[in-house]
């Protein structure tokens, strides 16, 4: 194997095993930052010694046991290692001689309990949403401080700033690394797919740039959703976000053509629709489903699962969406929902009512900038025949999004308006 395939099976392994090491390395420091650094160390030595010896028959397991001398050697040097030798101890199963050559590694189950415990501290209250993203994508996602700035088209130092400042933050508010108690389990749990779902969406559609979707982001999102559902079974919320992202995804070879330019929902190609994911959602929406207590993300991942069992457009069930928006709207009312929920009464009751619906809401502060009120509101009122409102409001829309794909279809969109055509 070359120098540049050992390279980048390395950072494959990165990927997958980092945020196992930097989990259990956590539980042991009792500090996420250093926990990364040492993680961090042990794939510097790996990058110096892996294209020489070859990479190991259990990588992972290499990238622990190396990361744990690194620790040792940092309490050593800092002369802690009498106060935790104990804790060290009972974590490696050793004795303080033979500490330094071998290292137990972790069973499965516990690695599996560090992995939970990483998640919600990644996703702690006391930070702010944009640094609990950065650096749930840093430490579970596995991603670079370069591959997150790019991804939210940020400037590196902004990011990694963000993430330094969410460790400090952190470390000085000695939050605990632990799962949060059942009182406090459910709270803490939204914060997590709040997290998890703002990166999928992202990724889904994205806010700015040149292209309308980051694939990558809703791999990573999706990834931490799978590994969240192993975390968590019974949790149905958790298997509900998994699956919305599980259909949700399977359009991304329609959502789009060769040039890039966006194709609404209504016009893609389903026969380019991934039946895997499809299926993979569907079964994931099933076992929500059977844990009771649907919560907003199981509902909407009966929507979406609305459209996925839709042969083709004409076959959706707009009644059942517009009723299952209803239910949305009860739970977690808000403007966006009944915006949503307007498209879907449109669908299934006529434009007129679904712009009646929309106006109810229109003067709310949420929606104030948000580019997708005016972008439906045209919608109703081209299909009403009001073509001259309806390309002012195209227009408005256009002038809203920082999106250029979206930008230029809004702006096809107001052009056809202008023309008469809805």
């Amino acid at each position: 194997m070359s120098t540049i395939e050992t390279h980048c099976a390395i950072e494959a392994v990165w990927r997958i095993e980092s945020a196992r090491v930097i989990a259990s390395l956590a539980r042991i420091v009792r500090d996420v930052g250093l926990a990364e650094e040492l993680a961090q160390d042990a794939l510097v030595v790996a990058l110096e010694k892996w294209p020489q010896s070859g990479i190991p028959d259990n990588p992972g397991a290499w990238l622990m046991a190396t990361a744990k001398h690194r620790a040792l050697d940092h309490f050593r040097r800092a002369k802690l290692l009498d106060r935790k030798h104990e804790e060290l101890g009972r974590e490696l199963k050793s004795q303080q001689e033979a500490a330094v050559a071998n290292f137990a590694i972790p069973e499965q189950g516990e690695i599996e309990d560090d992995l939970l415990r990483l998640v919600f501290v990644s996703c702690h209250p006391v930070l702010s949403t944009e640094a609990r993203v950065a650096l749930t994508l840093r430490l579970l996602g596995g991603l670079t401080t370069a591959e997150i700035a790019r991804a939210y088209l940020a400037p590196e130092p902004t990011i990694a700033q963000r993430i330094v400042r969410a460790k400090r933050t952190l470390s000085d508010a000695k939050v605990p690394f632990e799962v949060p108690a059942p009182a406090d389990r459910a709270a803490r749990l939204s914060s997590v797919l709040e997290v998890v779902y703002l990166i999928f969406n992202e990724g889904y559609s994205a806010t700015a740039g040149s292209d309308w979707m980051r694939p990558e982001l809703c791999n990573d999102a999706l990834r931490l959703g799978r590994m969240l559902a192993e975390l968590a079974p019974g949790e149905a919320e958790v298997h509900g976000l998994v699956a919305l992202m599980e259909i949700q995804s399977s359009r991304f070879s329609a959502r789009t053509n060769s040039d890039g330019e966006p194709i609404l929902l209504l016009d893609q190609n389903r026969s380019l629709w991934d039946q895997l994911l499809i299926r993979r959602g569907l079964a994931a929406l099933d076992r929500a489903i059977a844990l009771g207590n649907a919560g907003p993300y199981v509902l909407q991942a009966a929507i979406a699962a609305c459209h996925a069992r839709a042969q083709t457009a004409a076959h959706t069930d707009w009644p059942q969406i517009a009723d299952l928006y209803a239910q949305l709207s009860a739970l977690a009312p808000s403007p966006i929902v009944e915006l949503n929920r307007a498209v879907a009464v449109s669908m299934a009751n006529g434009p007129a009512a679904g712009l009646a619906l929309l106006d109810s809401v229109a003067n709310a502060p949420s929606l104030k900038n948000y580019h997708l009120l005016p972008a439906v509101r045209g919608d109703f009122l081209s299909k009403l025949g009001r073509f001259s409102e309806a390309r002012d409001e195209f227009a408005r829309a256009a002038a809203l999004t920082s999106n250029a794909r979206e930008r230029e279809l809004l702006l096809s969109r107001a052009r056809k308006a202008e023309q008469g055509i809805a």
